[in-house]
Formats: structure tokens, C-alpha cells, sequence
């Protein structure tokens, strides 16, 4: 079999590589997933910031905001500046399946959007928890019931979400917004929601941001907000086998594994499919309450910030031991 080919005018090259260490796949299997699915993963990237995941041989696996100064012109950009005012990252935007090609024959094996498109970081497409199960044998299984939870708030805020697996062992809750919803919003929403979740069983779930304030619990992360990202709908992800993020019927939920769904089982499982648009609810508006009971909520990264540093500042404070 040929290691190089063209396909859409992009040179693909190194095919029978191995895709990176405990991957179990090769470049060609990645090439090949992504361009059976590009109809369907170029839709959720498109006018999008990308930040992607790269496999390079013989390196850990990094993420690469700025599109290289060697890609070819036709691959749109963002430029957005850093919150320092430093410098300026020069997102891609991946809008064709050309582009994403040339991704694939960069070793892009993870596809990370911003949750709003364009320069538009104030007014998001969608509001996202993302479930973060403890370790353990049956990680995903403790994360679908954190994923329950978070619908129960969801259903008694009245709004409804879609499901899908991370790719990893969690799984992310997506709640698709009505145009108008203002970043500030969302992200109130998204605490009061995690906070709701939490209180509905508070010996599993937690939305403690420090890992070790967690004991053992499913972490409901309320942080992907503003400019955060989030592994696409159908994009692959660095791990043993390659699974891939994939969005699943609420019933169905419990019953999966992620390992069901890699770049080698998902073009047939999917048969001609899009679930992330057949299973996606309508774009809601948030509730006023809602939105006001998490505007009381700290953020809590900050939170968490401020409170390493009063712990900090305690232990110079303490006289040293005799």
C-alpha cells in the first residue's frame, strides 16, 4: 500500500506510521476517519477558533493554537489577542474538508472550538458541564450518573441538553442557546446548574475545582465558559485505541462505553447518521433566576485561586516548629 497519496488536491504523507505510542493505529486510520466524517465533524468546527492536539513522532502529544506560519493560504484565521495585550494567537478556522485533510496530515488528532464563533466570545452557541468522573473501574459509570444529575437541574430549570461522551472516561453535557444569551450568562447559568446537580446528591457529585477538596466524587466542572474549548462532536482523542467524542440518546447513556467508539467502529456505527444534529434540542433562553442565583456563585477557578493563596499566607504566618 502506498504511504503517500493525494486527496482534494492535499498531499498525504508517512501513511503506515503509527499514529503515536499505545495508539494501536496508524496515520492512515486517522486520515481515514476523519475524512469519512468531515461532512459531519467540519459543521462543528466551522467558523470556529480550532485549538488541535497533535501527535508528532517521538513526542508527547501537545496543543497548537496558531495555525503555522507553512499552512497553505486557503485556511481561514482569528486573530484574537491574549488578555495580557502580549501578543496575538492566529487561530484556524476549519471550514472544508481540504482543511481538515491537512490537519489530518499534520497529525491533528484532537479538534478543540471555541463555544461561540467568529470573534463573537459574548455571545456563545451553547453552555457546557462537563462531567469529570474519579478514577476507578467504572469511571464512565460514575460519570453518566453525575450526567443524570445535571439533566434533573436541567429538566427543573426547564431546559433540555444533549449528551456525549468525552472521548475519555467523562461525559459532557450540552445545552444549545438562544441567540441574545450573553457570555455572563451562560456562565452564571452553568454554576447555578453544577451547584443544583451537586445538591441533588452531594455524596457523589462535587463541584470543588481543587482535586484534592474532590474525595472521590464525580466532578461537575462549571468552567466551560467564555473562551474556553471543548473537544468537538466526533473528534478523536489521544488515547490507547483512539476513541472519539460521540454524542449519544439520553436512554442509551448508561449502557455505553467510550471504548465502543473509536476511529475504527464509528464510520459504520454511524451509517449515514449525524446524531449531533439529530439529538440536538432546540436553542433555548436561560432562566432569570437561574442566571441570578449563579451571578451569587464564585467563579471557581478565582475561588480557588484566593484560597491557595489565604492558605499560603497562613503557613508563613505560622511560627516554625521548635
Amino acid at each position: 500500500m502506498a504511504t503517500e497519496e493525494q486527496r482534494d488536491g492535499v498531499r498525504l504523507t508517512n501513511l503506515d506510521q503509527a499514529l503515536y505510542e499505545g495508539a494501536g493505529a496508524t496515520k492512515r486510520d486517522l486520515v481515514d476517519y476523519l475524512d469519512a466524517v468531515s461532512d459531519r465533524l467540519v459543521p462543528v468546527l466551522a467558523g470556529r477558533a480550532l485549538s488541535v492536539v497533535r501527535a508528532r513522532p517521538g513526542q508527547p502529544p501537545f496543543m497548537q493554537k496558531n495555525l503555522p506560519a507553512y499552512a497553505p493560504e486557503t485556511i481561514a484565521t482569528l486573530e484574537v489577542p491574549t488578555q495580557d495585550g502580549r501578543r496575538v494567537v492566529h487561530y484556524p478556522v476549519c471550514d472544508s474538508r481540504e482543511t481538515l485533510l491537512w490537519f489530518a496530515n499534520q497529525r491533528s488528532v484532537e479538534y478543540h472550538p471555541t463555544l461561540f464563533r467568529g470573534h463573537d466570545a459574548g455571545a456563545p452557541t451553547h453552555l457546557v458541564l462537563d462531567i469529570d468522573p474519579p478514577a476507578g473501574e467504572d469511571a464512565f459509570g460514575a460519570a453518566v450518573a453525575g450526567a443524570l444529575l445535571v439533566r434533573q437541574a436541567l429538566a427543573d430549570a426547564g431546559l433540555e441538553a444533549l449528551a456525549k461522551t468525552s472521548g475519555a472516561k467523562g461525559v459532557h453535557v450540552v445545552v444549545p442557546l438562544a441567540p441574545g444569551t450573553t457570555s455572563a450568562d451562560a456562565a452564571a447559568a452553568t454554576r447555578a446548574l453544577a451547584e443544583r446537580a451537586e445538591r441533588l446528591d452531594p455524596v457523589l457529585a462535587t463541584t470543588a475545582f481543587v482535586i484534592e477538596e474532590r474525595h472521590g466524587k464525580v466532578f461537575i466542572d462549571a468552567t466551560r465558559a467564555g473562551g474556553a474549548t471543548l473537544a468537538a462532536a466526533y473528534s478523536p482523542r489521544c488515547r490507547p485505541e483512539v476513541p472519539v467524542s460521540y454524542p449519544l440518546p439520553w436512554d442509551e447513556l448508561a449502557d455505553a462505553s467510550p471504548r465502543d467508539f473509536t476511529i475504527r467502529t464509528l464510520p459504520a456505527l454511524l451509517d449515514g447518521r449525524d446524531p449531533w444534529s439529530e439529538l440536538m434540542p432546540e436553542p433555548q433562553a436561560l432562566d432569570a433566576d437561574l442566571v441570578a442565583e449563579g451571578q451569587e456563585i464564585p467563579v471557581a477557578r478565582v475561588a480557588a485561586m484566593h484560597a491557595g493563596k489565604r492558605r499560603a499566607a497562613q503557613r508563613r504566618a505560622e511560627p516554625p516548629e521548635a
